[in-house]
């Protein structure tokens, strides 16, 4: 049994695969409470298929990028239930599991571009080949800095949706699904990372540096 769940957006969405397929999937009804939400879920999954936490086999978690507090709710919860329970992790860019359910589902049949929200006006976001496969990314940028570069590809994720005059052609699925994160990891659909957080920038709030000394 493989727990997944993925902290990257505004919402968090935990599932559970049984080696033949996603058997439980929750999203979260409120945004931005990770920290909230997130054990509740993966208890709730569990109790959905009369299964516990000694049944699990493996985890998988998505890696972002994201914002700072989500990715490390989500990445430390991993890191420590894989100790607890003695399973090895397994870390997905949450843009790839994006892009897998596109493929996947057939949205898209050309090379296309995954864009999410990143605030700040700006959004993450790389390049697929026509099978999924990452080609450039990903990266933080403004809308307006990446129009040029994937004009006329189809574009998945909440970011078009957003920003639909910069990045126009959105379709398909707008957030990470936790249910495509299993299917990633137990079809080998997306590379396998170490479960280490891809925050591309610098987090909101920092330890404040040394004081200067008066002279």
């Amino acid at each position: 049994m493989l727990l997944t769940f993925d902290t990257s957006s505004p919402q968090v969405s935990v599932a559970l695969h049984d080696g033949e397929d996603v058997v439980a999937e929750l999203v979260s009804e409120q945004p931005m409470k990770h920290g909230e939400q997130l054990a509740p879920l993966i208890e709730r999954a569990l109790a959905s298929v009369g299964a516990y936490r000694h049944d699990l086999t493996a985890l998988g978690v998505g890696v972002g990028p994201g914002p700072f507090t989500g990715l490390r709710v989500g990445l430390v919860t991993a890191r420590t239930l894989a100790h607890v329970l003695e399973l090895p992790v397994y870390g997905v860019c949450s843009l790839d599991v994006l892009a897998v359910e596109a493929v996947r589902t057939s949205v898209v049949s050309a090379p296309f571009a995954v864009a999410t929200d990143a605030r700040r006006r700006e959004v993450y976001m790389a390049t697929y080949d026509a099978d999924g496969v990452r080609l450039d990314g990903p990266v933080v940028e403004r809308p307006a800095d990446l129009a040029e570069r994937v004009a006329g590809l189809p574009i998945v994720g909440e970011g078009a949706t957003l920003y639909p005059d910069l990045l126009p052609g959105g379709l398909g699925p707008q957030r990470p699904s936790a249910g495509w994160l299993a299917r990633a990891v137990t079809e080998e659909l997306a590379e396998l990372r170490d479960p280490e957080p891809l925050y591309l920038r610098r987090p909101d709030a920092e330890a404040p540096g040394a004081r200067k000394q008066v002279s």
